[in-house]
C-alpha cells in the first residue's frame, strides 16, 4: 500500500510503498476513505511524542470500509465505519465502567502502531468502531476526528457546561472551533481567544459572542470585562503554558479549567497555582471520548442540531500532508485539512 512515513523529524514525510497491514484476530482492516491532519500528528512529526519514531505512520482521525475481518471481529467486510482514536480493550475495569478513553491497554493508531496516513489501516479492538451512515461524507466524518469528539466530552463530561454559562476557549484550531460550535449548541456564551484576526473573524461568523486577540490585550482582564467577572468554564486547546495560565486567570471564582491541548515533550509547564488556590478552581484533564458516546453525537450532527461543516477547510492528497504539518509551526488558517486522496 501507499503510505506517508516519518523518516526524519521536521522533514517531509516519505511517500513509500509498504506492506499491507495484517488483520488482527479481534479487529478489521479498513480501506481508508479519509484521515484528518491533527496537531497531535504535528507533535509526533516534530519528535515531541515518545511513540513516534523513524518508520512511524501517523494518522488517528479516520474512517473507511472494512476489506478484511478477523475471526473474532464484530464487523464484516463492506461495513462503513468511523473510529475513535483511542481503542479500548473492552475487558478492563475502565472499559466496563464506560471510560474506555482511559483504558490502560488502549491502542492509538499513529502512536505506537501504524496509523491512517495510508491506503489501509489495521484496527484491533473493533468493538470501538461505529457505523457511519451513507449521508455523511468521509471528509466530514474524519473531520470529527479527535477534535470534535474530544471537545464534546470535555464540555459535557469534564466541564459539565450549563446553558447560559460563559465558556472561554484559548486557540481556534480544530479543538477550539469544535468547542465554539458545540458550546453554542449547549446554550453557552462563548469568548474565543487567538492571535490571528482572520481566525477571530471566522469564529464570529460561526457564533462566537466575543473574541480576544491575545497579541494585543491582556487576555484575563479582557475576559473578566466581557463576562462581568470571569468565565465559568475555560478550555485550553494548544498545550502551552501561556494559554494554560491565561485560561486559569480568566476564570471566575469556582471556575472549571479543562486541559485539552496536548503538551509536547516531557509535558512540564509552570502554572499559576495562586489562581487555582485563591479562586478555588477545578483543573480537569481530558483526552478523547468513550466510544459509546459516538452514536448520539453522530445522530445530533445528522439531524442538523449542530453544523460541523466549518471544521473541514480543505481536502488534500497524501503527499500534501507534510505541508499541512509544517504550517502548524506558526499561525494557521481557519479550519482543518483532511486527506481524501491516497493515490498521489
Amino acid at each position: 500500500m501507499r503510505a506517508a512515513v516519518v523518516r526524519n523529524f521536521n522533514e517531509d514525510l516519505s511517500i513509500e510503498t509498504v506492506s499491507d497491514p495484517s488483520c488482527p484476530d479481534n479487529g478489521v482492516v479498513l480501506e481508508v476513505a479519509a484521515c484528518g491532519v491533527c496537531r497531535s500528528d504535528y507533535h509526533g512529526w516534530t519528535g515531541g511524542h515518545p511513540k513516534v519514531q523513524n518508520g512511524s505512520i501517523l494518522g488517528h482521525e479516520y474512517c473507511g470500509t472494512v476489506v478484511e475481518a478477523g475471526p473474532s471481529a464484530k464487523y464484516k467486510v463492506g461495513d462503513r465505519l468511523i473510529a475513535p482514536f483511542i481503542l479500548g480493550c473492552g475487558s478492563c475495569v475502565a472499559c466496563h465502567t464506560g471510560v474506555s478513553n482511559t483504558c490502560a491497554q488502549q491502542i492509538v493508531p499513529g502512536f505506537g502502531v501504524p496509523g491512517a496516513y495510508a491506503e489501509f489501516v489495521a484496527v484491533p479492538y473493533d468493538h470501538n468502531l461505529v457505523y457511519l451512515s451513507d449521508t455523511m461524507s468521509p471528509a466530514l466524518a474524519a473531520g470529527l476526528g479527535c477534535r470534535v469528539t474530544t471537545a464534546w466530552h470535555a464540555l459535557t463530561d469534564r466541564a459539565d457546561v450549563k446553558a447560559g454559562e460563559w465558556v472561554a476557549v484559548h486557540g481556534t484550531g480544530g479543538i477550539g472551533l469544535s468547542v465554539l460550535l458545540l458550546a453554542k449548541l449547549l446554550g453557552a456564551q462563548v469568548v474565543v481567544v487567538d492571535i490571528v484576526d482572520e481566525k477571530l473573524e471566522h469564529a464570529k461568523m460561526h457564533g462566537a459572542d466575543a473574541t480576544v486577540n491575545a497579541a494585543k490585550v491582556d487576555v484575563a482582564a479582557a475576559i473578566h470585562d466581557i463576562t462581568g467577572g470571569g468565565a465559568q468554564v475555560s478550555i485550553e486547546a494548544l498545550g502551552i503554558d501561556v494559554t494554560t495560565n491565561a485560561s486559569l486567570e480568566c476564570l471566575a471564582t469556582l471556575g472549571r479549567h479543562v486541559q485539552v491541548g496536548m503538551p509536547s515533550g516531557e509535558g512540564l509547564m509552570q502554572v499559576n497555582m495562586r489562581a487555582i488556590y485563591a479562586k478555588q478552581l477545578s483543573f480537569f484533564g481530558t483526552r478523547g471520548m468513550p466510544s459509546w458516546k459516538y452514536p448520539r453525537l453522530l445522530e445530533m450532527i445528522e439531524r442538523g442540531d449542530v453544523d460541523i461543516r466549518p471544521m473541514v477547510a480543505r481536502e488534500i492528497s497524501l503527499s500534501d500532508a507534510s505541508s499541512e504539518l509544517r504550517a502548524m509551526n506558526g499561525p494557521t488558517a481557519p479550519g482543518t485539512a483532511v486527506i481524501t486522496e491516497f493515490k498521489r
